[in-house]
């Protein structure tokens, strides 16, 4: 049994701050009303107690309003990227199985083509108010949102994500987190994603404020983590760093209230740590996916600086195991086990069991050490395999992250005649700096199997909306030369 997200919080605390954007602020109360006002205009379009509609709209108030409004009809959300191409949300549309499409009016350039019943926000609005019984409570297995995987690897997958997901996950971040009753959440990712998403879900379920970021801004970030507005805030590696040089311009840390820098997307570079440790800026690494709404293991701040790297413990209902090992710091592919996992996929994918023997095989490449933390070292499909060697991206891109010159670097496998397969480096750089200086800084820190075989200077990283590196991508680059 689990009560309605938002009626339970709006009883329980309904003069506490919900969340804020730009210069306004709404209390739990306000928004169970403007929400409540908006679940009724969707009933008047037909849209009832278990229907699937597909939504695509930006980070910003009316969303929030949009998707608490869609969870009180009790309708399945599928959340679209929108900074996906029109094809690949095609893609989605059609493979959902939504009846309608739910878009922002400035959006609607990216369903144009669609034939799917498109509804946007300002007909919503215009829209009759159908009186409903609300569901006060849900069961544990009803799909709240579904999200489609990054698609790293073959066509994206519709992943459902259910209350007990979304729950579990939350009261399982908080067992680790603590919660303070002044907390503040600076969300800057996107609502659509589940880092975004799940950070709606906790403030529901704890009665913490949200200070809403339409989009990553790294210097209003900086700034309010300078001040003492927010507490928290969730970031991937690229938007670490650049939160990091705003911070060291003026040679300032953290404000004392601020807790918490919590970190996913991928392994965080050991030189970003360090730089977040000289500005006292607490940055807790954490590892989770889409199948797992959000968070599975999550970095202790007690642990932060003993366990430089690593993701920390399984959180309280989780459990984690490395496939095929039988010691400690022996690599293999990180298996996940909890309540907080996908029940199933959708659409060319519903028949397809997420579930190996009950745990839930990730793709990713980990360990865990003596004392049960774990480790991340790269995805399962980006491993390079030379002269029989298995080199790990992030393990190099890691090295090209300490140079003072280097801003960001993504590392792929390249075809070799001899060696299978050779690294390739595609370097963002700040300062002047060359392919030669960049192999001898290399050979300095790995094995010479390990040092990039070829550099690319570019201009920008191909990333998803998360800002995770999308390694196939600069596959895609060397076999487009």
């Amino acid at each position: 049994m689990i009560p309605n997200w938002l009626i339970q919080r709006a009883y329980l605390t309904p003069d506490k701050t919900a969340f804020s954007f730009e210069d306004n602020k709404w209390t739990f109360a306000q928004l169970k009303e403007r929400a409540m006002i908006l679940a009724r205009k969707l009933r008047t379009n037909d849209l009832n107690e278990g229907s699937r509609i597909a939504l695509l709209g930006p980070s910003n108030a009316e969303m929030v309003f949009i998707i608490h409004a869609c969870i009180l009809a009790g309708l399945e959300i599928v959340m679209l990227n929108s900074r996906l191409s029109k094809k690949e949300i095609e893609y989605q549309l059609e493979d959902s199985g939504a009846t309608t499409v739910i878009v922002a009016d400035e959006l609607k350039g990216f369903i144009a083509d669609t034939t799917m019943q498109q509804l946007t926000f300002s007909a919503i609005n215009a829209s009759a108010e159908q009186s409903f019984v609300t569901q006060e409570i849900w069961k544990s297995d009803r799909t709240i949102t579904i999200m489609y995987t990054s698609g790293t690897t073959g066509f994206p997958k519709g992943v459902r994500q259910t209350a007990g997901n979304h729950v579990s996950s939350a009261l399982s971040s908080v067992l680790n987190l603590g919660l303070d009753e002044e907390d503040v959440w600076l969300c800057a990712m996107p609502l659509f994603h589940i880092s975004g998403f799940s950070i709606l879900v906790r403030s529901v379920l704890y009665g913490m404020e949200i200070q809403l970021h339409e989009k990553f801004d790294a210097v209003r970030s900086a700034k309010a983590i300078q001040n003492g507005s927010v507490t928290r805030m969730s970031v991937v590696s690229l938007t670490l760093d650049k939160v990091l040089r705003e911070l060291e311009k003026d040679s300032m840390g953290a404000h004392p209230w601020f807790k918490t820098m919590l970190a996913g997307g991928g392994p965080v570079p050991i030189d970003y740590l360090n730089r977040a440790q000289t500005l006292e800026v607490p940055v807790l690494q954490t590892y989770g996916m889409t199948e797992t709404s959000s968070q599975t293991a999550t970095l202790s701040a007690a642990d932060a600086m003993r366990k430089l790297g690593s993701a920390g413990k399984p959180l309280f209902f989780n459990q984690i195991k490395i496939s095929e090992t039988t010691t400690p710091n022996e690599k293999g592919e990180v298996f996940i086990r909890g309540p907080h996992v996908t029940p199933g996929y959708i659409g060319r994918f519903a028949s397809l069991d997420p579930l190996d023997d009950g745990w839930l095989p990730t793709g990713d490449i980990g360990y865990l050490d003596e004392e049960g933390y774990l480790y991340i070292v790269d995805r399962r499909s980006d491993l390079i395999i030379s002269g029989g060697e298995n080199i790990y991206p992030a393990e190099i891109e890691n090295v090209l992250a300490a140079h003072p010159n280097i801003r960001e670097a993504g590392v792929c496998g390249q075809e070799h005649s001899e060696w299978g397969s050779v690294p390739v480096a595609f370097v963002v750089v700040s300062g002047n700096v060359t392919a030669e200086e960049l192999t001898s800084f290399c050979e300095e820190r790995l094995a010479r199997y390990k040092v990039p075989k070829l550099f690319r200077f570019i201009d920008e990283l191909p990333r998803n909306a998360s800002k995770k590196l999308l390694r196939r991508k600069l596959k895609e680059l060397l076999d487009s030369e």
